[in-house]
């Protein structure tokens, strides 16, 4: 097993607060070991023991109340 980074771009964010609310909820899932959100970028950087698959991200995302767009370029 290897570890992943990935960046994913995300709608919504806007404050230090959506940065927090968005951390939360991604650092929550299994296997994750870091998260830095970035509200200026839109940007969601996830470090995890093993890539996590694009749908539970995405829904911890909207848990949070935010958008999943993808990953980003």
């Amino acid at each position: 097993m290897s570890s992943s980074t990935i960046t994913y771009t995300v709608s919504g964010m806007s404050c230090g607060h959506c940065e927090k609310a968005i951390n939360a909820e991604v650092s929550a899932l299994d296997g994750v070991t870091a998260v830095s959100s970035d509200s200026s970028a839109g940007t969601v950087t996830v470090s995890s023991l093993a890539p996590i698959e694009d749908e539970r991200l995405a829904a911890a995302i909207d848990e949070a109340g935010y958008e999943l767009v993808g990953r980003s370029a």
